[in-house]
This record gives structure tokens, sequence and C-alpha cells, in this order.
């Protein structure tokens, strides 16, 4: 075997190994790599602008799991969404669930407030106290027609 062949799949090798490891490290860091462990809570939001599946759940800006199925209900028009969180987090009963901005150009998460009960939500359970999306546009409207709630 000649010394040019050696060194074109030397290359192709490095090449490779440089392919597959921006694969694994995309796969990580955009969450696709994580199995859809933990448990799943349900809410039910009037608005849920700017989240989707595979958004972040965070509580106290650290992400604690992800949105996993958004559902229109038919019935009451709310947004039906399910969460999944770790397992090895534990989320008081009276916690609240609230759709949050990461600033004025960022996207939108959701996050746990927690509550202060010494019980916490089981798998499957649905949180009540939810807060949907606050529109920035409807608020600008608001602003420049100068209605102050009255």
């Amino acid at each position: 075997m000649s010394t040019q062949n050696r060194t074109e799949i030397l290359v192709g090798g490095v090449v490779l190994a440089c392919a597959v490891a921006f694969g694994v490290y995309a796969s990580q860091s955009t969450g696709w790599s994580q199995s859809s462990g933990g448990y799943h809570l349900g809410a039910s939001f009037r608005s849920l602008e700017g989240v989707a599946v595979g958004t972040d759940v965070r509580l106290a800006g650290v992400k604690i799991g992800t949105v996993t199925d958004v559902r229109l209900n038919p019935e009451t028009y709310r947004a039906d969404t399910t969460i999944s969180v770790a397992d090895d987090i534990q989320i008081p009963d009276d916690s609240a669930i609230v759709i949050s901005s990461e600033g004025l150009l960022g996207g939108n998460f959701v996050e746990v407030m927690p509550g202060g009960s010494p019980f916490y939500f089981e798998a499957g359970d649905e949180i009540e106290d939810t807060q949907g999306a606050v529109s920035l546009i409807s608020l600008l409207v608001k602003f420049v027609a100068g209605d102050n709630g009255q």
C-alpha cells in the first residue's frame, strides 16, 4: 500500500471521527439524546403563544423538563399541555405554572413557581394554577391607546 493511500485513509478517518463527535455534541445540546424519562403533569392555558413541544420547563431558571404534548381542547378552547419533569424533582402540589419570556427578543419557556405545600404532584396530576403567555403586541397597543384599565 502506498503512503498516499494511507494518508487518504487516515484523513478520511479523522474527518469521520469529527463528524461523529459533532453529531453527538449537537444531539446533546439540543436535547435529542435525552430520554423521555421522568413523570408527566398536565396543565391548561388560555394562551400558549411561543411554546411548542420541546420547549424547556424551568424551575428557578434551571431546566427540569420539557413540554411533551400540546393540544387544543375543543370544549374549553384552551391549550391542554403535558410536561415531563425529571424523576428527581418533586413539585409541591400548590405550585403555579407560568409562560415566561427570556426577554424582548428571546423565546418563551414554561416556568414552575413552587408553592409551600408539604405534598407533591404525582405522575398524571393536573396543575390547576396556570398563567398563559402575555402578548407584547397587545401590551404595546394598550400603552399607545392610553388604555389604563378603566
